[in-house]
């Protein structure tokens, strides 16, 4: 377990905080990164509407917010909340299990925290492809997250 990665979860759906923390460990190498201080919050979409409307303006639910308190790349400090309402309705919608979808936003979180952005399309479009070749490469080595 990596001691400075906090997992917590309000949720009813169990989440296997030692799997997390392994996929954590596994990202860290592969993307060169340091956990000096990161939470991974997993919440229901009634916590997530505040949070979206208080720090980005928007008042509806998200599946992911990351932020990065260091402004840092490589040493991270920082919090990630993750709604698992969310991330079930994109697991349905998309066809994939949600163990696979909570694992996507795991990997999506961390690489907001080491800088990759999704505001262009073109950078959404970088994002999105080390992303699904993350996800690939670390999804079946994990036992289910949930």
């Amino acid at each position: 377990m990596l001691k400075n990665l906090t997992v917590t979860n309000s949720t009813k759906t169990k989440i296997n905080k030692r799997e997390i923390h392994s996929l954590v460990r596994l990202l860290a190498i592969d993307i060169n990164f340091i956990v000096e201080s990161v939470s991974i919050n997993f919440i229901t979409a009634e916590e997530i509407i505040p949070i979206n409307d208080s720090y980005l303006g928007h008042n509806y639910s998200t599946d992911i917010i990351t932020f990065n308190y260091s402004g840092e790349n490589y040493t991270l400090d920082g919090e990630i909340f993750i709604s698992l309402d969310d991330a079930s309705y994109y697991a349905n919608k998309y066809k994939v299990d949600l163990s696979s979808e909570i694992v996507r936003l795991v990997i999506h979180g961390f690489l907001h925290l080491v800088g990759y952005d999704d505001k262009t399309s073109e950078d959404k479009k970088e994002m999105k492809k080390f992303e699904n070749k993350l996800v690939e490469k670390y999804f079946n080595s994990l036992t289910k997250l949930y």
